[in-house]
């Protein structure tokens, strides 16, 4: 039996084969990382724009993080920073979008040929939004409601949707996960050793990640039957208009009022 050394990034391809029309022709043929890749690939090169603007225009670099990242009090009206807020990163520092690549990277490939590319892209995208419903639920939880003023971004609430994901299938298929413990157990840590981290989209990524997962894995009898891709659209539907309603409730007690809606 060959022996196979331990490896942080399992079943993931070579940079090299990121920018070969002919590795990626075969890799959505055999559910490869097409869209982890996709992802990272945006992620990186919005951070290096904001890096960019961070020497040559700090004002235009504000109004960048301005609009796309997510403040619970504003959220409802600018609704698109439940997306934007994913895909921006700390530009004065390379350890936020470093750790969050590299966990993208050594869990996304695993998910996305286990998943399929359209379960994982509505994985990754509801887990976005569920780290934005988590900073919500901070809003209206939190004392003094100081939790209304907490602005956040990254892509650390999808990412640990994604280690809800590995959770449940890998109790489904048996996969080795000994090298996503790793990132798991880092990321987990990272709130306690790193200050500023916005916890509350770790936890409402994860939250959600788990229920969608739950879902495709364990949903009602009478859908088991059907496809994956059609289970994903069903339940994919219901976990969007739940978050959406649970935002929309947390709303409610949000201290401008429906003001919010019209900034």
């Amino acid at each position: 039996m060959a022996y196979r050394g331990f490896n942080l990034f399992p079943e993931s391809p070579t940079l090299r084969d990121l920018f070969s029309k002919r590795a990626i022709r075969y890799h959505w043929r055999d559910n490869g990382p097409v869209f982890t890749a996709a992802i990272a690939i945006i992620c990186v090169a919005v951070w290096l724009v904001e890096l960019v603007l961070s020497f040559v225009s700090p004002a235009a670099l504000n109004a960048v993080v301005g609009f796309g990242a997510i403040q619970p009090m504003l959220a409802v009206g600018r609704p698109w920073t439940f997306i934007t807020s994913m895909f921006l990163h700390q530009p004065t520092s390379i350890l936020h979008i470093l750790f969050n690549m590299l966990t993208l990277w050594s869990v996304g490939p695993m998910l996305e040929r286990l998943m399929g590319h359209w379960p994982f892209l509505a994985l990754y995208m509801l887990s976005g939004v569920g780290g934005g419903m988590g900073m919500m639920l901070w809003g209206a939880l939190a004392p003094n409601g100081m939790g209304w003023f907490t602005a956040a971004y990254g892509a650390s609430g999808a990412l640990f949707g994604l280690f809800a994901a590995v959770l449940i299938v890998y109790r489904r298929v048996g996969a080795d996960i000994t090298s996503m413990m790793v990132w798991m157990v880092i990321n987990f840590l990272m709130p306690v050793v790193v200050s500023n981290v916005a916890w509350q989209a770790h936890l409402g990524g994860f939250l959600v990640g788990a229920l969608f997962t739950w879902l495709l894995v364990s949903g009602p009898h009478a859908l088991r039957g059907k496809s994956l891709a059609y289970r994903s659209a069903v339940y994919g539907g219901a976990v969007f208009v739940l978050v959406v309603a649970v935002i929309l409730l947390c709303n409610l007690a949000n201290p401008a009022g429906w003001l919010a809606l019209l900034m």
